[in-house]
C-alpha cells in the first residue's frame, strides 16, 4: 500500500468550477453550491484501502453536517480502465452500500483533479460560503491497521469553526491514502510517484 500525501492547496484559494457526471446521471456544476454555509469537496474512489477505512462514519458525518447546511460532493478522477472497480457502474453500487447521501461525481477526463491538485484518496477540501478553501487535509488521524479509531473529527472541527463564521486553524495534516489512479501521460507534474 503506497501512501500519498494531499499537495495541500493554499488556503483561500477560490474553488476550482467543475461540471460532471453524476451516478445518477444528472450533471452537477459548482455552480449548484452557491451561497451554501460550506462545501466539502472529496476525492474518493471505491476501491482504496484508505477510503474503504474511513468510508461508512464518512456516510455518518455527512449525513450529520448535511442537516446542518453543510454540503458535500465526492469525485473519483481514478483511471477506469486499468481499475475497473472504479468504474461508474461500480460508483452506483458503492454509494448504495455505505449510505452515501452526496453526489458522488466521475471525472472521466481528469481535469477536475488536476485543477484542485488532487493527489490522493480521499483528499478532502472545505469552502467557505464565499468558496474560498478554508481547509485541506485529513478526516482523521486513522489509517488502516493503525488502531485509532475512525471519527472524522479533523474535518468536524473545521466544519464547525466554519459554522461559527470562523476560519480553521491554519495547522492542519495532510490527508494520506493511495494515489490518483493516473491515465497514462495525465499524471500532474505537481505529483510525482
Amino acid at each position: 500500500m503506497v501512501k500519498t500525501a494531499s499537495t495541500m492547496l493554499p488556503l483561500g484559494t477560490k474553488a476550482p468550477s467543475f461540471s460532471l457526471p453524476n451516478i445518477d446521471g444528472k450533471t452537477v456544476k459548482l455552480s449548484d453550491f452557491e451561497g451554501v454555509d460550506a462545501l466539502v469537496v472529496m476525492f474518493l474512489c471505491n476501491h482504496c484501502p484508505f477510503v474503504k477505512h474511513i468510508a461508512d462514519v464518512l456516510a455518518r458525518v455527512a449525513k450529520e453536517y448535511q442537516s446542518r447546511g453543510v454540503s458535500f460532493v465526492g469525485i473519483s478522477s481514478n483511471d477506469v480502465e486499468n481499475y475497473p472497480d472504479d468504474s461508474p457502474e461500480k460508483m452506483v453500487a458503492e454509494a448504495a452500500a455505505r449510505g452515501y447521501t452526496f453526489p458522488y461525481l466521475y471525472d472521466e477526463t481528469q481535469e477536475v483533479a488536476h485543477a484542485y491538485r488532487a493527489a490522493c484518496t480521499p483528499d478532502f477540501f472545505v469552502f467557505d460560503r464565499n468558496q474560498q478553501l478554508v481547509y485541506r487535509g485529513q478526516f482523521d488521524a486513522s489509517r488502516p491497521e493503525s488502531g485509532i479509531p475512525v471519527t472524522g473529527e479533523d474535518l468536524a472541527k473545521a466544519l464547525d469553526a466554519v459554522l461559527r463564521g470562523e476560519k480553521p486553524a491554519e495547522d492542519q495534516t495532510p490527508s494520506i491514502g493511495c494515489n490518483i489512479k493516473w491515465r497514462p501521460g495525465m499524471e500532474p507534474d505537481y505529483f510525482q510517484s
